[in-house]
């Protein structure tokens, strides 16, 4: 029986291949090509411009720590934007956390929104109908230029790599409106990439931050198919630095939100423990 292969593109020297059971979907929309697949050790996987994006069995690992770390970092989140996400997962945790009253989201690209609930409906679950929601299909550039001084708590940047589309989601005057949209205890997230190979992409994201933000740092990941090694999700905070939070208290935000003991990779532990970088990644950070 042949066997169908599907290869990621990210890098020119070095991969990672899946096998394919099925090919459930593949297009290419006004912004970058889109294919669904299921495979034999995954489950369903997104990708895009021939980059893996999220897959169904370890999408869990990116999703919580992406979201639940500034939402408990930040400890009091009402307002929460997030740029990109179009899978939906991070919609869906952000409205795990009961204090969250509204939850917008800006996803440039509808295709991905459309294939994501038609072929991966377990990643966002009911996020789509949530009441809290607000799901626009539109720039995220523009949403953040046009959008209210300190309308938002937490903003979480859930993008491709700073290549095509999600370039210029990377640049100085997008943390410049970021630091502006956020309340005085406000502070984003975005990934960084995977610094055993995208060690630039740290460093330069994290110096752009820097102009607008007192306190830069990063945390960090292990993600199966983001393959290298850890995942950097750098974070930029107004208010208190988002390093040396306490087990104790990042616990006690958990419990009460009813999230403790109900995620599979995140916990108040790994959480606090996340900050504490390898040195190969921390010089990469500005000093």
């Amino acid at each position: 029986m042949t066997q169908h292969w599907i290869e990621e593109t990210l890098y020119d020297s070095w991969g990672q291949r899946f096998r394919i059971t099925k090919e459930l979907a593949r297009t290419k929309s006004p912004f970058q090509d889109i294919v669904v697949f299921e495979s034999d050790s995954h489950g369903r996987v997104l990708m895009l411009d021939g980059v893996v994006q999220i897959t169904e069995r370890d999408e869990f690992v990116y999703q919580e720590m992406l979201t639940h770390v500034p939402l408990f970092t930040h400890g009091a989140p009402r307002s929460v934007l997030i740029i990109g996400a179009g899978d939906g997962g991070v919609l869906r945790r952000v409205l795990e956390h009961p204090g969250v009253e509204k939850a917008v989201m800006v996803e440039i690209d509808g295709a991905v929104i459309e294939l994501s609930k038609k072929h991966l409906p377990s990643i966002a679950g009911d996020a789509w109908t949530n009441p809290r929601a607000e799901v626009i299909v539109g720039d995220g550039i523009d949403y953040v230029a046009k959008a209210a001084d300190g309308s938002f708590d937490v903003i979480i940047v859930d993008s491709t790599d700073p290549i095509g589309v999600g370039e210029v989601l990377f640049t100085d005057s997008f943390y410049e409106h970021c630091a502006r949209i956020l309340t005085a205890d406000g502070l984003i997230v975005n990934q960084c990439g995977v610094p055993f190979m995208q060690a630039d992409e740290l460093h330069e994201t994290s110096v752009r931050r820097a102009k607008f933000f007192p306190h830069v740092s990063a945390y960090v990941a292990a993600v199966p198919t983001y393959v290298g090694g850890f995942m950097t999700l750098g974070i930029a905070a107004k208010g208190k630095s988002p390093a040396g939070q306490s087990v104790e208290a990042v616990r006690t935000r958990a419990q009460q939100a009813g999230i403790l003991g109900n995620t599979q990779y995140w916990t108040p532990e790994i959480h606090v423990g996340s900050f504490n970088l390898p040195p190969y990644i921390a010089k990469h950070l500005p000093k």
